[in-house]
């Protein structure tokens, strides 16, 4: 449940903002909003929210936890309300909009102790004095935060809605609420007192300190219930589809478990094929191990060798998809794990902004996630490993995130990305982690499919750009020469490396 207008009027005159300076704004998520705010050496924290059934504008003392990406409304109010005096807040009507008026002075206010404005200082040619509105809808499907000028310009608002012309350069007007026609209501709108909730210590709680308590611990069919409802369905059908692809790969490594089946049916073949009619597309024979008679299939087209050769290529394929297998149940196992812990710490937090923000992170798209860099990295013992894949991520790295000191090392005569060693002080490159980037460098080019090639590498400062050539070419100088083979060791290493 929302507050209603009387609760809004009691909260209101608690607060006691008139005149309190806008310190700093901090917006937690895309419906939430938190303004710092300061008056007579008394801090206080603000918090709005305009989520459907939980639309309050209260103090709080907990702590509002910063979204990961700063949000464009955020920005918006820091960078006109910031340094603002509050010069009233009030509430329009009973019609649950908060009026909150703001002066943002181009100059520096001078204060006396007793917090009265002595005058103002600064230098010529600052910016000129500016009026604000914020105004603050809590209506429970329509909640939305607005910023104004004193003309009722619209400047941002928290959700732009076109179609109720709440954007930028339209205008607000709340005054026309009031003019509107109502649907007469005989409701009595009563201040709730909250009486499940007390003090441990026994003291006098404020309005203000027992809407923020029941908000954010006793409203559970409101926030917290429905959040963690949400966490569950997300858990279980990832949970689900992770576990699905994990009994994938235990049925496989079970199946490659019988490897050796198919090398005692080539070595059947070598022992009973030479001589033996193949026309029916199988080969029977006495299985020396059992003592039994045992049905190979065998292709008529194929010689006897190639029939066995068959069978081994299988044995080997199975042998050594045994060990890949194991790295990839490893994997999954450890993601899974991975996957409850982080619902178990979603359900055992408290604060419903913290897991509001939780639950955001884990539904981002990894591909929509922000890169500090392009391409990839990786972190072999400390050492700290760059890839461009495309010649886009090449000059971008060479441009931004790398110095001179950096190894670079590329693949000869194939097209393929650029790999960066970072340098560290008094540090040579050591020979595994060299080795290491030597199979990134061949993995990520047009060698893969050759499995081994030959590379040079040297440090960035003897790079130099070829004149009028393709985007990130370079021209390599005191280059050294190092053949690489991959090696499926080293490629599952830097897999588990990956940052």
């Amino acid at each position: 449940m929302s507050l209603n207008c009387n609760e809004i009027d009691v909260v209101l005159n608690e607060l006691d903002v008139t005149g309190a300076f806008v310190q700093d704004v901090v917006q937690p998520g895309f419906d939430s909003l938190a303004l710092y705010v300061y008056k007579t050496a008394e801090p206080k924290t603000l918090f709005i929210c305009v989520a459907p059934n939980a639309c309050r504008l209260h103090q709080t003392w907990r702590k509002v936890p910063k979204n990961t990406k700063p949000l464009r409304f955020m920005e918006c109010l820091k960078s006109h309300i910031r340094g603002a005096r509050i010069e009233s807040c009030r509430q329009i009507g009973k019609e649950r909009i908060v009026e909150i008026r703001l002066f943002k002075a181009g100059k520096i206010f001078v204060m006396n102790s007793a917090n009265e404005v002595l005058g103002k200082k600064g230098a010529e040619g600052e910016s000129e004095d500016e009026r604000l509105i914020l105004y603050v809808r809590l209506w429970s499907n329509a909640g939305n935060v607005i910023l104004c000028r004193e003309n009722g310009e619209i400047i941002d608002t928290m959700f732009r809605r076109p179609a109720k012309n709440e954007v930028t350069g339209s205008f607000f007007n709340p005054e026309a609420v009031l003019s509107a026609p109502k649907k007469q209501s005989e409701r009595v709108w009563e201040v709730r007192d909250f009486a499940e909730i007390t003090a441990k210590d026994g003291a006098e709680l404020s309005f203000n300190q027992k809407v923020d308590i029941w908000y954010s611990e006793y409203a559970a069919s409101l926030s917290r219930e429905s959040l963690l409802a949400q966490a569950e369905k997300w858990y279980n059908v990832r949970r689900s589809r992770m576990s699905a692809a994990l009994e994938r790969l235990q049925e496989k490594e079970s199946a490659f478990k019988n490897a050796a089946i198919f090398r005692h049916h080539g070595d059947l073949i070598m022992a009973f094929g030479f001589g033996a009619d193949f026309s029916s597309g199988f080969l029977e024979c006495e299985d020396y191990d059992t003592g039994g008679t045992i049905r190979l299939k065998v292709d008529p087209k194929k010689s006897v060798q190639e029939n066995a050769g068959t069978y081994y290529e299988q044995y080997k394929k199975a042998e050594s998809g045994q060990e890949e297998l194991r790295h990839d149940i490893e994997n999954a196992q450890k993601a899974i794990a991975e996957l409850d812990a982080q619902y178990k710490k979603i359900t055992e937090e408290k604060n419903v902004l913290k897991i509001e923000q939780l639950l955001r992170k884990t539904s981002t798209p990894k591909q929509q996630t922000e890169k500090a860099h392009p391409g990839l990295d990786y972190t072999i013992d400390g050492w700290y490993i760059l890839v461009g894949r495309t010649a886009a991520e090449n000059d971008e790295l060479l441009r931004h995130f790398v110095r001179g000191q950096d190894m670079w090392l590329h693949t000869r005569d194939f097209a393929g990305g650029y790999v960066f060693i970072k340098a560290r002080k008094d540090k040579t490159v050591p020979l595994d982690v060299l080795l290491a980037a030597g199979n990134l460098a061949v993995y990520h080019s047009k060698a893969r499919k050759n499995g081994k090639a030959d590379l040079y590498y040297t440090q960035v400062k003897h790079l130099r750009r070829a004149k009028n050539g393709p985007k990130g070419l370079v021209l390599p100088t005191n280059e050294k020469n190092l053949s690489i083979t991959l090696d499926p060791a080293i490629l599952r290493k830097l897999e588990d490396s990956a940052n």
